[in-house]
């Protein structure tokens, strides 16, 4: 059952932190065509609200309506960012950037790119020697050019991967056509040059996994039906959401996708924030095969191809089962007219196991809790993969961040009867997929009971005083500035950082805290001297804290489309090294994984989790959950008789 299904006509803003709108979309994009935009040449990446200061929020004060827009000339080459104040339809801002930087993709620049090379002489050309001259079966797959040491001369440019289908519906990722790169000048139009170098044979074994291939569906799963014949638990007013003792609002941008703001949980009838704003900040693809084509795949999914814009529209009993609300996901297409993004954004409660248990031996008695939990998401297709993005918060105040990594391989070809040591062989007739990561950084403002935080390092320790030798402590080390807390995760001590507030304590005279457990902390394979090493410094280590400042918003940097890495981005503003003790802080957490392909990863992929875990650490007094009835039903218990079974008319 979906909870929303109409649009809301609400007249106004209900809170300043509201997404925009189609019509302050429409306005933002009048106001600049009216002005310095007017050009013809003028395309929009991206337009959205430009969030008002945190001061201004924390007082209460009155905030005026602003967009932040990123736009390119294409007739000069030229990019720019502007600020415009929608409350007097002035443009406040109006910046152009260095040369050469260049802003995300636009979606329309995919397609543009794709028939760029589907119409060049020179690469039909190449197809038909390689014995390829049906067009309308060739799939020109867009990837950012990165940077590897050339000059691009100030050229906005796509690198193309071609592959081929074999009929309409084929998957192309089958039949990947190797050695073969068409760069586009997306600027121009202008296919600028053709990498042809030694052919290998064109795969042409099937891989395909529509049910019309696949043949009939198993019969023999019963369904599962999940109901709340009660309705959902959580209350929503716009785009505030409470549930249980969670508050929050969502948010939602083009290149972050799902944002979530004031995140909030009420205790003992008080209102505590935890975190003030938490996003996707960037991730990294990079591939370790040293092939030609393979060497250069390095795509930041966020920064280069603004990743909140390739959401899928949800739909319910695929992607979302139970008692779903929906919220759209509003953006520009490139010529700035307002675009929504259908259900871009899905949340529900889910069953959660067992919070709590215990069976009382001497009474004969159990008391159990039932956790649950509230799932927020959104699922982004980025041509061959599909990332599923997942918040989850928990009743006992926890909070996870999951990724769901599927969609299908991005596939190589080698000679028949070769086996190359930088993948999977998927076929017996050259098919390969090539060993890669998935590393993602997640941005955390912290706000634990209020703005100024600290963070501990917290290792266990022996003791060197250890005479019956089974001693081990956890020691707790206070970062103090941005330099000493760019920080790896270390299984062998078992690390994990706190994020605390000293000017809060709990019963026992602590400091209150919540830790974040660096799960799947994995870092870059790459060498330092590499070019994609370079860029996604980020991606080095694990944990990083900074100094809030607004405009550091991406752990990349602003702009990572074509850029060098070398003027932007984390590792290049913790070099002020600026104090972070009792200071408003932001966590970066950079995690992933190791994509060691496996022949079950074809020919499309099961789901794979990536992620990691904040817990209370001391944030509250005892175990916040002892209210919760003893099962979904209040009326319902566990009684003696069947003291290790919680009854329940809703299970068996």
């Amino acid at each position: 059952m979906t909870l929303n299904t109409e649009t809301e006509t609400v007249v106004g803003v209900a809170h300043p932190l509201d997404p925009l709108s189609r019509a302050e979309i429409s306005r933002a994009v009048s106001i600049l065509k009216d002005g310095p935009a007017a050009a013809e040449s003028f395309r929009f990446i991206s337009v959205e609200l430009r969030e008002p200061s945190k001061e201004a929020l924390r007082t209460g004060g009155e905030t005026e309506r602003e967009a932040d827009s990123v736009l390119v000339d294409r007739g000069a080459g030229n990019a720019y960012e502007a600020i415009v104040n929608l409350d007097s339809g002035i443009v406040t801002s109006w910046k152009q950037l260095a040369s050469g930087v260049q802003p995300p993709f636009m979606l329309d620049e995919f397609a543009e790119g794709e028939e760029s090379c589907r119409k060049n002489p020179e690469v039909k050309a190449a197809l038909a020697k390689r014995g390829i001259t049906d067009m309308d079966l060739v799939c020109f797959e867009p990837w950012s050019v990165g940077y590897f040491g050339e000059d691009n001369e100030g050229r906005r440019l796509m690198r193309a991967l071609v592959f081929v289908r074999q009929e309409p519906d084929d998957s192309p990722y089958a039949h990947p056509i190797e050695n073969f790169i068409v760069i586009v000048d997306l600027n121009s139009g202008e296919v600028v040059e053709v990498e042809d170098d030694q052919a290998i044979p064109v795969p042409s074994a099937s891989g395909n996994y529509l049910p019309k291939y696949v043949g009939p569906a198993r019969t023999d799963l019963k369904p599962i039906s999940i109901t709340q014949p009660e309705g959902a638990s959580f209350k929503v007013t716009g785009n505030h959401v409470q549930w249980a003792d969670w508050s929050f609002r969502v948010g939602f941008t083009p290149r972050e996708g799902l944002v979530l703001h004031q995140l909030r949980f009420q205790d003992q009838g008080v209102e505590r924030p935890v975190i003030n704003r938490a996003s996707l900040s960037e991730m990294v693809v990079p591939y370790g095969d040293t092939a030609p084509v393979q060497a250069k795949k390095n795509a930041f999914d966020s920064g280069e191809y603004n990743i909140g814009n390739m959401a899928n529209s949800l739909t319910l009993g695929c992607d979302c089962l139970g008692e779903i609300k929906y919220f759209d996901g509003i953006t520009t297409d490139s010529h700035g007219n307002p675009w929504t993004i259908e259900n871009a954004i899905c949340m529900h409660e889910e069953d959660d196991s067992i919070l709590w248990k215990h069976f009382d031996f001497r009474e004969g008695t159990a008391e159990t809790r039932r956790s649950r939990k509230l799932v927020i998401s959104f699922i982004a297709t980025v041509a061959n993969y599909e990332y599923a993005f997942y918040w989850h918060l928990f009743l006992d105040g926890s909070i996870e961040f999951l990724v769901k990594a599927t969609g299908i391989l991005s596939t190589a070809a080698q000679k028949p009867g070769e086996k190359t040591p930088y993948g999977q062989t998927l076929n017996n007739d050259g098919l390969y997929g090539p060993i890669h990561q998935h590393m993602f950084n997640v941005r955390m403002d912290f706000e634990i009971d209020g703005p100024k935080n600290v963070v501990y390092e917290v290792d266990m320790e022996i003791p060197e005083n250890n005479p019956t030798h089974t001693a081990f402590k956890a020691v707790d080390r206070l970062l103090e500035t941005e330099q000493a807390a760019i920080r790896k995760a270390d299984h062998d001590k078992h690390r994990f950082w706190k994020i605390a507030n000293r000017d809060s304590r709990n019963l026992v005279d602590e400091p209150v805290a919540y830790r974040l457990i660096p799960t799947n902390a994995i870092t870059l394979a790459a060498g330092d001297e590499s070019f994609v090493s370079k860029r996604a410094q980020f991606a080095r280590n694990n944990l990083w804290v900074t100094a809030y400042d607004r405009t550091e918003r991406f752990a990349a940097g602003e702009f990572p489309n074509q850029a060098t890495g070398a003027d932007d981005g984390l590792h290049i503003w913790t070099q002020a090294d600026r104090n972070i003790v009792d200071e408003d802080i932001v966590v970066w957490y950079t995690f992933g994984m190791h994509h060691v392909v496996r022949l079950e990863d074809w020919p499309v992929m099961p789901r794979q989790n990536i992620g990691f875990m904040l817990e209370p650490h001391g944030f509250f007094n005892q175990n916040p959950t002892l209210n919760l009835p003893s099962s979904a039903t209040p009326s319902d218990h566990c009684s003696p008789e069947t003291t290790n079974h919680c009854s329940s008319g809703h299970e068996s």
